[in-house]
């Protein structure tokens, strides 16, 4: 086990020094967040003193420092949201013009010392010299620090589950029910940069939660949409991304930080649902088929469903309390995104209508099918047959859509024109002004100078999807990890919620009769009776003890059969055995319900050997590895070994040092 232990390899995150685009905006984040933090403290404490005092003059002073202070944080918080409106930062570097996505600047975090708290907790819990453990808690602490800048890639998703995966063992071994280690997490808001901090480690746990969706969104939004690969890797991202938040909104109420609440949660569930759909409709406008009529009609229906999903998601995020928390260029971007696609719906609606040929009489049918479920409400006029045959009603209805795709476009325009961060963004202004200028092109191609009639508009076109966006949960169980501390033990008996008497050593010799004590199960061996008069009864052995050292040799991931067949060969200088007594009642169920039976008293051993698989290559070790949802909680069952604490309250947001 040891030597599994030293064979093991922690991962490393990115170098905290590279000078690559993503890491300096991080940086200059990290920056910003501290500077925040200092100004709120100064103004807490001004605020103190200004209800304090009664002098008038110390008043004025106190009231113009408040005034600087609130200035210097607006202007940071000015430049923090033009950092997180830096989304070209994090698209991908080719030269093909695609629009840009949305994605997250990971959540910070300060240092954090756990060597004394888990040093002491060592000591005083499991009665062990806590300095014997100083390489795993090194271990511990190089993989948070690890985790704070992990790479976009899925190296750096494995990093992040790795460091919650030990969060969860962490939680287990040093975490009881009702009690912390009196540290604090301290972890600052995604998009305000405002600092939070609890004592539960379950913050600690969200916050890295809250990180992996981030990162899925920055490695979707990196990815080549112009290829098929490309963009179904960018909706693989955007589903994990999704299932992040969801998750992190199902499991966790009463978050301390804004950007985890109920609310933003489900809002940013809804923006990557909204980015998935997107990435969907470019997948099917870079598989069509030229001058098919069904296949532009379902182009035209894809975009639609994207300005419908965007619209829902502007929707979202003008209302309170999102309204004064989420950037306005992302506000701006959404509500951009959905004139955009509703003018693309339009424009391959006008394509289809005006530059496919409708083929066979046998397609007929199938046409007219797609063209009957295509619009909202049916065009006035002619019949839906009449106007598939006629080449000239198919082109006033074309052009009646390309002028409601130009309208569109130029809304899309004006809006966009209205956000001085977008302004800056080359790409979205390309592409805008690209789709724009094709739809006006189109529009004059078939625009005749006989037409007497006035274009009239267009109906509303029929969103559907044919992929539909799916959320995905994450798999914690995909990265193995192996317990840090195991050294301490088997979680089914050495964790937090577990308590047992002082170790205490008994010496036995073997007499005729044997021993005289009967043991089972295994990791750790269990004493399950003890013969009365025995040398066993004599040297204080009782039903229910564990034996954890035997000889000085530690035997507490020590199965069964090796147990036995240590005692075995034990000579007649006899044996000395560490022994520990359970204080929980319900330690002794964590062992099997019909464990191996051996008989020490006169050295027989069963032919059978223990089936009980060891609790950390189990199938339900996943357990271990999941936070219980909240409505579950009173149904947890009684042999897990983990306990999740929910976010506690802590008088205000910061603590001093």
């Amino acid at each position: 086990m040891s030597e599994a232990l030293e064979n093991s390899s922690v991962r490393k995150g990115c170098d905290p020094f590279a000078q690559t685009r993503r890491s300096k905006l991080q940086h200059r984040r990290a920056r910003i967040n501290q500077q925040i933090n200092k100004e709120m403290r100064m103004r807490t404490g001004a605020e103190n003193l200004f209800r304090a005092t009664t002098n008038h003059k110390v008043k004025e002073t106190v009231a113009l420092e408040l005034s600087y202070v609130n200035s210097n944080l607006q202007l940071l918080k000015e430049e923090l949201e033009e950092l997180n409106s830096s989304v070209d930062i994090y698209q991908n570097e080719s030269e093909a013009i695609s629009v840009p996505m949305i994605p997250l600047g990971l959540k910070e975090t300060r240092e954090l010392d756990l060597v004394k708290p888990l040093k002491e907790s060592i000591n005083e819990h499991y009665g062990e010299d806590g300095s014997l453990y100083e390489k795993e808690i090194g271990d511990f602490m190089d993989l948070r620090q690890a985790m704070r800048t992990p790479s976009r890639s899925e190296a750096g998703i494995e990093l992040l589950v790795e460091y919650y995966n030990q969060l969860c063992f962490l939680d287990s071994r040093f975490f009881p029910p009702n009690k912390t280690l009196g540290v604090f997490f301290h972890w600052y808001d995604s998009l305000t940069g405002v600092p939070s901090c609890q004592r539960a480690l379950a913050f600690e746990k969200g916050s890295v939660l809250f990180n992996i969706g981030a990162l899925y969104t920055q490695i979707g939004a990196r990815q080549d949409r112009t290829t098929v690969q490309g963009v179904d890797n960018a909706i693989d991202a955007f589903q994990k991304a999704a299932g992040a938040f969801n998750y992190l909104k199902e499991n966790f109420s009463n978050a301390p930080s804004l950007d985890m609440s109920t609310a933003s949660l489900n809002m940013l569930v809804h923006l990557m649902v909204a980015q998935i759909q997107e990435c969907v409709f470019e997948k099917v406008a870079l598989v069509k088929a030229q001058n098919e009529f069904i296949t532009h009609l379902q182009t035209a229906q894809e975009a639609a469903q994207v300005a419908n999903v965007y619209s829902l998601v502007h929707q979202i995020m003008t209302q309170p309390p999102m309204k004064d928390y989420v950037p306005y260029s992302w506000t701006t971007m959404v509500h951009v995104k959905s004139d955009h696609f509703k003018a693309l719906s339009h424009y391959y609606a006008a394509n289809a209508f005006c530059d496919c040929s409708l083929g066979s009489e046998a397609e007929s049918q199938d046409h007219e099918k797609a063209f009957l479920q295509f619009h909202v409400t049916m065009p006035e006029g002619s019949s839906p047959g009449l106007i598939l045959q006629d080449q000239e009603e198919r082109r006033k209805l074309g052009k009646a859509h390309l002028k409601k795709a130009i309208m569109c476009h130029e809304e899309a325009m004006r809006i966009h024109g209205l956000c001085k961060v977008l302004r800056k963004m080359d790409i979205l202004q390309e592409v805008l002004s690209f789709t724009h200028k094709r739809s006006l092109s189109k529009y004059s191609d078939i625009d005749n100078e006989e037409d007497f009639f006035e274009t009239g508009d267009a109906p509303n076109i029929q969103s559907k999807t044919h992929q539909k966006p799916e959320i995905t949960m994450p798999s914690f169980s995909k990265v193995k990890v192996t317990d840090i501390f195991q050294r301490l033990g088997p979680l089914s008996v050495f964790s937090a919620k577990h308590r047992w008497q002082p170790v205490r050593t008994a010496r036995l010799e073997r007499s005729e009769r044997g021993f005289g004590f009967t043991l089972r199960g295994d990791s750790p061996v269990l004493i399950a009776g003890v013969v009365p008069g025995s040398c066993a009864a004599e040297a204080g052995l009782k039903e229910g003890d564990y034996i954890v050292s035997i000889n000085g040799e530690d035997c507490k991931w020590a199965k069964h059969s090796e147990v036995v067949q240590w005692l075995k060969s034990v000579g007649e200088e006899g044996v000395e055995l560490d022994i520990i007594t359970p204080q929980n009642p319900d330690t002794h169920n964590m062992v099997d319900k019909k464990p191996l039976m051996s008989s020490l008293s006169g050295l027989q051993k069963s032919s059978k050997e223990n089936s009980r698989k060891n609790i950390m290559n189990s199938k339900s070790s996943n357990t271990l590895l999941a936070w219980n949802k909240k409505s579950n909680a009173s149904k947890r069952s009684k042999t897990s070994s983990t306990l999740s604490l929910p976010f506690t309250t802590c008088h205000g947001n910061t603590v001093e040092n």
